[in-house]
């Protein structure tokens, strides 16, 4: 079963559930907000997603601006980055979905329909 790691408030998270429910997609959702993926789940979803570790940020997010991230992006190492995400669940971009062997970073119809479509 797919774990989809998004917040209830977020419109983006809405409509990858909306696309998750009308293609008759099951999933586990975990309020990014209150349970954030580990360390080590985000580098799993990130690689299995094929997207960089910095593209795990949501840009757009208060937190993101108000703790100068993209600032401090540059001089970050990957663990450094891993940490800053897992332990604040508001600046992991979402939502983040995966199975253990796939992975989808945001929401995309195209990509959704590739990825979670698939079987």
């Amino acid at each position: 079963m797919l774990k989809f790691y998004g917040y209830k408030k977020c419109d983006t998270c809405r409509k990858a559930e909306q696309y998750l429910l009308q293609a008759g997609i099951s999933y586990e959702f975990i309020d990014i907000t209150e349970n954030p993926p580990t360390a080590e789940e985000l580098a799993a979803i990130a690689e299995r997603a094929d997207v960089p570790l910095n593209k795990l940020f949501n840009t757009s997010g208060v937190q993101y601006r108000e703790l100068k991230i993209k600032a401090q992006l540059p001089a970050l190492s990957d663990a450094e980055i891993l940490t800053l995400l897992a332990g604040n669940g508001r600046l992991v971009k979402r939502p983040l979905i995966t199975d253990g062997k796939r992975a989808t970073v945001g929401f995309n119809a195209e990509k959704f329909a590739d990825v979670w479509n698939a079987d």
